[in-house]
């Protein structure tokens, strides 16, 4: 069953990791080390990948061609390259560079940005690009890619059958068309089941964005408005909320505890 009106997530601001080798490449365009653009696809089309996010639940997403091209022609001056989204205490929301080719291809949204001259990309962004080691060896980036975005169109399959790519039998959301806001390098959380492909970053940047305001306090009383009685009183930090089978909508996965100790972890690191 196809269902454009599934109930939104908690959040209509997402963001998704790439981790894939040409999701963040770096060209030199000169023999100077300390010079070069960034270029790669920041996602991949038809690809599924698992949605495991408190904010928006759990499913499994893909994105298919022609989902960026209203975005990249209409919004194209207001898009962004910035490290981390922004939230890196010592770079803020400064540029790394303008934006020279932002298009699709076959395999995914393609871009390629040129970095400024600055000593923020000078002392850190080139060097994480590539890998470089006080001893001068380059061992390759150390960071990943990432994008932010809002969900445009969307279809829904909220009972599929069980697949090879959807095992579990998961809800399946396909995205159609997305406005684009911003993308860019970023440190990605810890996560011992990373693996090549997407992965939903918002649950990890929206506790950002709590410990950076300081509504922490707010948004965990809101947060267990929509929570499940076993997320709300879970004293175990990593104790999963099992979903019911083919539910309907997403279901909230991630305890309230988890949530508590992440933001306590950025308030002592903001401190």
């Amino acid at each position: 069953m196809t269902n454009t009106d599934t109930p939104r997530p908690a959040v209509d601001l997402l963001y998704r990791g790439h981790v894939a080798d040409d999701a963040l490449l770096l060209r030199s365009d000169t023999s100077d080390t300390a010079s070069g653009t960034m270029h790669g696809h920041f996602s991949r089309f038809d690809a599924w990948y698992e949605i495991d996010s408190w904010l928006e639940g759990r499913f499994i997403e893909r994105t298919v061609k022609g989902a960026f091209k209203k975005t990249m022609a209409e919004n194209r001056s207001r898009i962004v390259c910035s490290f981390d989204h922004g939230y890196d205490q010592q770079l803020g929301d400064k540029p790394l560079g303008p934006i020279e080719e932002l298009r699709e291809e076959d395999e995914g949204p393609y871009y390629e940005v040129p970095l400024l001259d600055t000593d923020y990309n000078r002392d850190f962004i080139l060097p994480a690009l590539q890998g470089r080691l006080m001893d001068g060896r380059a061992l390759g980036s150390v960071l990943g890619s990432s994008f932010r975005f809002r969900v445009i169109g969307e279809q829904w399959v909220n009972s599929p059958k069980r697949s090879a790519y959807n095992p579990d039998g998961l809800p399946e959301r396909t995205i159609t068309e997305v406005r684009l806001f911003e993308f860019g390098p970023v440190v990605y959380p810890a996560s011992p089941t990373a693996t090549a492909g997407v992965r939903s970053l918002t649950d990890h940047f929206f506790a950002r964005q709590l410990a950076r305001t300081g509504q922490h306090e707010r948004a965990l009383r809101e947060l267990a408005t929509f929570a499940p009685p076993s997320a709300a009183t879970s004293t175990d930090p990593t104790e999963p909320v099992e979903p019911p089978e083919h539910s309907p909508e997403p279901t909230p996965t991630r305890s309230l505890t988890s949530w508590q100790v992440e933001i306590a972890k950025l308030r002592r690191r903001a401190a």
